[in-house]
């Protein structure tokens, strides 16, 4: 399975997009773009700005697994799952599977998230 560097390689090379033109837009230099395809995990915002210029959308190149490890994802093990506010009614069809693995991903870290920073609220300002 090739990793992030590559698939972004791949990706502009299908492109048809000069590599001049994307280290010119992106601010960097050649060796610099060169380096990215040798690394087995990308920055985000990176990886977004060589889409936008090459007018590519990476989101469905990466696999759920290579999404959770990115270097700025972090993840913690005592998640516990939040009570549901609000009961919809399930007209809307449901998601691919893959896509439903993708949201289910992103809750876990959005929650790991919001109890950090509310365990750090509580240290910086202590409870009300």
């Amino acid at each position: 399975m090739p990793h992030q560097g590559e698939i972004l390689q791949e990706a502009i090379k299908n492109s048809g997009i000069s590599i001049t033109r994307i280290v010119d837009g992106l601010g960097i230099t050649r060796p610099t773009i060169y380096r990215k395809f040798k690394e087995e995990t990308l920055d985000y915002g990176f990886v977004k700005k060589v889409g936008d210029i090459i007018g590519h959308d990476f989101s469905s190149d990466f696999t759920v697994v290579q999404q959770v490890s990115l270097p700025f994802v972090t993840q913690r093990a005592d998640v516990t799952a939040l009570p549901i506010v609000t009961n919809r009614d399930a007209s809307v069809s449901q998601p691919e599977p893959d896509t439903a693995k993708q949201l289910l991903a992103l809750q876990t870290k959005y929650i790991s998230l919001l109890e950090a920073y509310n365990e750090l609220l509580l240290k910086v300002y202590g409870p009300r």
